[in-house]
């Protein structure tokens, strides 16, 4: 088949960035060309990568230096909400992050349609929780990439997105879905009427995007999978295993001391890396207990001028490449995070403080592939335990190692580009909402 054009479009932080690098590498290796659509803050992202880069404003221009620091600011703002539980961030930061991901809709409505005429993919790739009028609208056909919790596809059966909830308590999960919806009603009516102003239907109350018709890629692994009142058909629901990027080879230092002792990593994202304070903490307990431990701390190695000596820091790691090596891994619950310990079959401690991250962690400890811990109530007793248990518990290395034999056997990466490169080929395209086909003159 004759190369095609393949765009990605993920939300402009690194979670939905790197799954999609990961996607784009299996898709150039199959022949096609892959590209990205990226708010200015991301740039330079893919280009690393080897990925052309094209630039689309998602908010109101501003300097480069400020635009690469929007997030940055804006998790620091909200770095008190962190030690409140899910319901209680619905009202702060929940309110806040939708307020601003509606406004990047808007924005990328007024640059997004010229970019794609002028780029003219064949195939859209979008991960974001909000609809795009603009590459529903362009002709060709569009996926949809859930790279945060499963349950950002909603059932009743399951916990609703963001609630970090049991599956048990169903309670919980009509209060969660009550207040998310008293709170969010004035951004959705706005979205609701930004939609039909570009010709879109409005969407029921806390829905922000739709399923698309053609393929919907999730990628939660089989292991972790919730069980739905009403599965998701799988002609149009594709659960892959994961999607972990080839990063660049990493070789561990050398540690002065416990030189042959567990190694543990210790990450919580780019953003949540802002969070010294508990850094500062987990690092000064860790100096006590006899592992070594490596620690991410994004752009703040200017805050830990004296370190014990089996910690060692840095600003950025290769993470696939990390995790690969170690015994055990502390995170926030991001999905990269979640998916690559379970890829490697790595027990993990999560410990999260926003977004899906509450989700992740407790479908971690429900299944049984690590361990919740709350991110500022523990002390070094429980976190010497827990991480004991990490390292001893038989029945968690077995199920882990089960897990991680299933996923690299149907490698998400891989798995995706071919489903993607499957719709490429394909000539029937699915139907208008008016129920007549699509015909190839319509794209």
């Amino acid at each position: 088949m004759q190369q095609k054009v393949i765009a990605f479009f993920p939300e402009a932080a690194y979670g939905p960035a790197l799954n999609s690098v990961g996607i784009a590498q299996a898709c150039e290796a199959l022949g096609h060309k892959a590209v990205f659509l990226t708010d200015p803050g991301m740039q330079g992202v893919y280009a690393d990568f080897g990925f052309e880069e094209h630039m689309l404003n998602m908010s109101a221009p501003m300097p480069a230096e400020e635009m690469a620091r929007y997030w940055v600011d804006f998790i620091n703002g909200h770095l008190t909400n962190f030690r409140k539980p899910p319901l209680a961030q619905i009202d702060n930061y929940v309110k806040e992050c939708w307020a601003a991901i509606v406004d990047t809709a808007k924005w990328a409505q007024k640059e997004l349609p010229e970019a794609l005429e002028r780029l003219k993919p064949d195939l859209v790739c979008v991960d974001n929780v909000i609809l795009f009028p603009a590459i529903k609208q362009y002709g060709a056909p569009w996926v949809r990439i859930i790279s945060c919790s499963e349950n950002e596809i909603g059932d009743p059966d399951i916990p609703p997105h963001l609630s970090g909830m049991s599956v048990h308590d169903t309670a919980g999960h009509a209060r969660f879905r009550a207040r998310f919806e008293e709170v969010i009603q004035p951004i959705h009516e706005d979205f609701n009427r930004f939609l039909q102003e570009h010709g879109e239907q409005p969407y029921p109350l806390g829905t922000f995007c739709e399923p698309s018709p053609y393929m919907n890629l999730l990628l939660y692994p089989d292991a972790v999978r919730f069980k739905r009142r009403h599965p998701l058909p799988a002609e149009r629901f594709h659960y892959l295993q994961g999607s972990v990027r080839k990063d660049r080879p990493y070789t561990i230092p050398d540690f002065p001391v416990n030189r042959h002792q567990p190694l543990l990593y210790v990450s919580f994202g780019s953003l949540g890396a802002s969070d010294t304070f508990l850094l500062k903490r987990l690092i000064a307990a860790l100096g006590k207990l006899p592992y070594r431990a490596l620690v991410n701390v994004g752009e703040h190695l200017h805050e830990y001028p004296v370190l014990p000596d089996n910690v060692l820091i840095a600003n950025w790691l290769p993470q696939p490449s990390v995790i690969a090596q170690v015994d055990v891994v502390i995170h926030h619950g991001g999905n990269n995070s979640f998916t690559e310990c379970l890829f490697f079959g790595k027990p993990a401690i999560v410990m999260p403080y926003v977004w899906d991250g509450h989700d992740n962690a407790m479908r971690a400890q429900e299944t049984g592939h690590g361990f919740m811990l709350d991110r500022y109530q523990w002390t070094e007793a429980q976190l010497a335990d827990t991480l004991s248990a990490c390292l001893s518990d038989q029945t968690l290395h077995q199920r882990l190692q089960r897990t991680s034999t299933q996923m690299q056997a149907r490698k998400g990466t891989v798995e995706a580009a071919k489903v993607l490169d499957a719709i490429l080929r394909q000539e029937a395209l699915p139907l208008h909402q008016e129920g007549m086909p699509l015909k190839k003159q319509d794209r």
